[in-house]
């Protein structure tokens, strides 16, 4: 099967707390990481959640500061989007304001 990611995905379990944006019923999980790029992540959980549902998400980098990330003064409040589901998480999409520059060129 050809890839079609266009940015090449960092797989590391960085911590993350995911709040959803809704005006009905927020959520705040407290998850992990399974990878990272430049445009998005991919977060393990057995929640789900609708369709392009909203979130803010807030990552904690590792105090060994990875070499990956050593540009980046916070992620912290980033925002993004459901893009797809599965079994094992969720597939999220971040805003154009909070791509993660460091990893464009991974």
């Amino acid at each position: 099967m050809e890839e079609r990611r266009q940015y090449t995905r960092l797989k590391i379990p960085l911590p993350v707390r995911l709040e959803t944006m809704s005006l009905d019923r927020k959520k705040v999980l407290d998850l992990k990481t399974r990878d990272i790029s430049y445009s998005g992540t991919f977060i393990t959980t057995l929640t789900s959640f609708p369709d392009r549902t909203l979130f803010i998400l807030d990552f904690t980098i590792p105090s060994d500061n990875l070499e990956e990330f050593n540009d980046i003064e916070s992620l912290m409040g980033c925002t993004g989007s459901l893009v797809r589901s599965t079994p094992h998480g969720i597939a999220i999409q971040f805003d154009k304001e909070c791509q993660i520059e460091s990893l464009k060129s991974l």
